[in-house]
């Protein structure tokens, strides 16, 4: 796996978020990540540079699950119009990811973004996703979304095993919440903010250790080499190190994890934009 070419091209990702690269005319792909904490909408050009990312977060999907239809399609609305202002053409093709064993949702997944005004082009896995931009070749990717911990068993470069179990992000939050007597929505502010990761470790590690606990048990008949993990969750101090130690492997993250899943949907769009 190169880490490097995962961390260059989430960097250029970051760097057009809010700032779009003006684009008319050109072929695009899209990549729409309805996720647990936050919707994220990624488009990059036929060559996969980045061209355009907007994210909102809301708790409008649970677990794969449209919990609010009517919200989540308006947010992904918004996040389709901030683009298409900002580069400057519309955009008419997207591809999806769930978590692995939620296909039942997919209808309502793709009710929402062809609600949005998006053809669905793919229906994929979000390990498989984010595995596009890792290019594992033996090893584990984990996908630790706001609701699940996603993974993906890699071998020869071949998906070989995919599963998800709930416990992700919002119960590390649920957590702070109790222990700090706050609400929900200020325990996930709290966990964002990097200067309360020393204190917050010691008080979610058991959360941590139940998902790595989750990617140890799933993947313990197979020979994966190492864990390579992303996801929002992944920004908390010493997750990684608490995979290591609970799953005996090395474990290894990008510099942007919340970043790799949604840039993996978007490079696993069949169908470019049609040229306006």
């Amino acid at each position: 796996m190169d880490l490097a070419f995962a961390n260059e091209l989430s960097a250029r990702v970051n760097s057009v978020i809010g700032n779009p690269v003006r684009c008319t005319g050109q072929r695009l792909k899209c990549g729409v990540d309805l996720g647990t904490a936050c919707i994220v909408i990624v488009v990059l050009d036929e060559s996969d540079d980045p061209v355009a990312c907007e994210m909102e977060f809301a708790s409008v999907i649970r677990d794969g699950l449209v919990v609010d239809y009517f919200e989540t399609l308006e947010i992904v609305k918004r996040l389709k119009e901030r683009i298409e202002g900002g580069i400057g053409q519309e955009l008419t093709h997207a591809a999806i990811a769930m978590p692995p064993g939620t296909q039942a949702n997919e209808r309502t997944h793709k009710y929402v973004v062809e609600g949005a005004g998006f053809e669905v082009s793919n229906v994929l896995d979000e390990p498989t996703a984010a595995n596009a931009v890792l290019k594992v070749i033996n090893g584990a990717v984990v996908d630790i979304g706001g609701g699940t911990t996603g993974y993906a068993v890699i071998n020869d470069g071949k998906v070989v095993k995919v599963g998800d179990e709930p416990t992700g992000g919002t119960h590390l939050s649920l957590v702070i919440a109790g222990h700090r007597g706050i609400s929900l929505e200020e325990a996930e502010s709290y966990k964002q903010d990097e200067a309360n990761h020393p204190t917050l470790l010691p008080v979610v590690r058991p959360v941590i250790e139940k998902m790595a606990t989750i990617v140890k048990n799933g993947i313990a008949e197979y020979s994966a080499e190492t864990i390579y993990l992303c996801g929002g969750t992944c920004n908390l101090a010493g997750v990684g190190e608490v995979f290591q130690s609970v799953c005996q492997l090395p474990a290894f993250m990008p510099d942007h994890p919340m970043l790799i899943t949604p840039l993996g949907i978007a490079m696993s769009c069949k169908e470019v934009q049609h040229e306006q």
